[in-house]
Parts: C-alpha cells; structure tokens; sequence
C-alpha cells in the first residue's frame, strides 16, 4: 500500500504542477535589446555582476544591419541579451575612448589590436572587470545567436570572477 500511495501522491502533485502551468500567465518577452554605450554597459555589469554581450557593428555593414531586423529584434533573442547579459553596441570605427583589457585606447584601437578583430559583425563576451574573454566574428541567425548566448551562460559563473 505505501507504494502505491507514493504512485498516487506523484500523480497528484504532476497533475497539480501541470495545473499550476497551464494557468501561469506566459514569461513576457522583449521586443527588442536594450543596448548601453561600452563604458555605462562596463558599469552596469560591475553593479549586476553580468557578463557584457558587445556587438561589434560598422554603419556600412549590410550582414550587420540584417542582424539588427532579424535577429536582435526576435523576442527571445532580446529576452535573453536583456536579463541574462548587458548588451552593449559598439561601432567598430568610433574614436571614442574605451577601457579594453585594462587599456584606455580608442574604441577602433581595441577592435584591431586588442580584440584582433578585423570583420563586422563581431562579438565580445567581456566579464564585469573589464577583461575580454572570448571574440568571434560572424553573422548568425536566430537560433544560431541563441545558441550561442547559452554556451556563453554554460560557463558563466567561471567567466564573471574573471
């Protein structure tokens, strides 16, 4: 009987808890990403303890700007960037002055000598302390971003004590 009472009380609590989710009101999701500036982005993630998410553009990038309709503005792209990252823009020819792996350089400066980067679009996973811990270059779809924020979030602990 004590078997059969814990089947019953399994049952009960499945039922319960697909009730439960049935009803729940749906996760609401971001139309689009809240992008920072690099050094208010650095900020916040020292505040939130956030990797920084920088997606590296160029005004005359065409793969670029059909990243921007298509992939950043899907709702679980920008849920994703929004409340597991801080997602930040950066345009790879600004000469404005940014903090790179310690080094005050200018924005272009840290994309081509600290960063080696020499194509948009690009991305650089940055942890709280300002450090760079991975780059890649490549323009990416939907699922292929997703699955790439959660391979990022896979080592997230590790990465945000860097």
């Amino acid at each position: 009987a004590g078997k059969e009472g814990k089947e019953k009380m399994r049952l009960a609590l499945l039922l319960l808890l697909a009730a439960c989710c049935a009803f729940a009101a749906p996760l609401k999701k971001d139309k689009e990403v809240h992008w920072l500036s690099y050094t208010d982005g650095l900020k916040k993630a020292v505040k939130e303890s956030k990797l920084v998410f920088v997606s590296v553009y160029a005004d005359w990038c065409i793969p670029c700007h059909i990243m921007d309709k298509n992939v950043y503005s899907d709702p679980d792209v920008a849920t994703l960037l929004n409340s597991r990252f801080i997602p930040v823009k950066l345009n790879a020819e600004s000469q404005d002055t940014i903090m790179c792996d310690g080094q005050a350089k200018i924005a272009e400066r840290c994309y081509f000598d600290v960063w080696n980067l020499s194509a948009v679009p690009s991305y650089v996973l940055v942890a709280p302390k300002g450090m760079s811990i991975l780059t890649l270059t490549q323009s990416l779809d939907v699922d292929d971003m997703i699955v790439l924020l959660n391979q990022i979030l896979i080592k997230e602990k590790e990465w945000i004590a860097r």
